[in-house]
């Protein structure tokens, strides 16, 4: 997905975060089309994160609908992309 994808569910995380890891899977399971923004290849995607969630903490999960989690569990995560029927 382009970044300029507004439908696109965006997810930046990085390889050494075990929710991160946990997350991305979960994605990847369930089929969701989404946007990987990897922390440790964009450095400067930490601050567009941090602007986000108004935090450090990661995995950040941006949703079609401007709303976002951060370190949500799958839970979590399922509902959220049921509301939007993505799943």
């Amino acid at each position: 997905m382009s970044n300029d994808d507004p439908a696109a569910v965006r997810m930046f995380g990085a390889e050494w975060c075990r929710d991160c890891r946990r997350t991305k899977a979960q994605l990847d399971e369930l089929g969701v089309a989404y946007e990987y923004i990897d922390l440790d290849a964009e450095p400067a995607a930490a601050e567009v994160a941090r602007e986000i969630s108004g935090r450090t903490n990661i995995p950040v999960v941006v949703y079609p609908d401007a709303t976002h989690q951060v370190e949500p569990s799958n839970a979590d995560v399922e509902a959220k992309l049921r509301e939007l029927s993505l799943l």
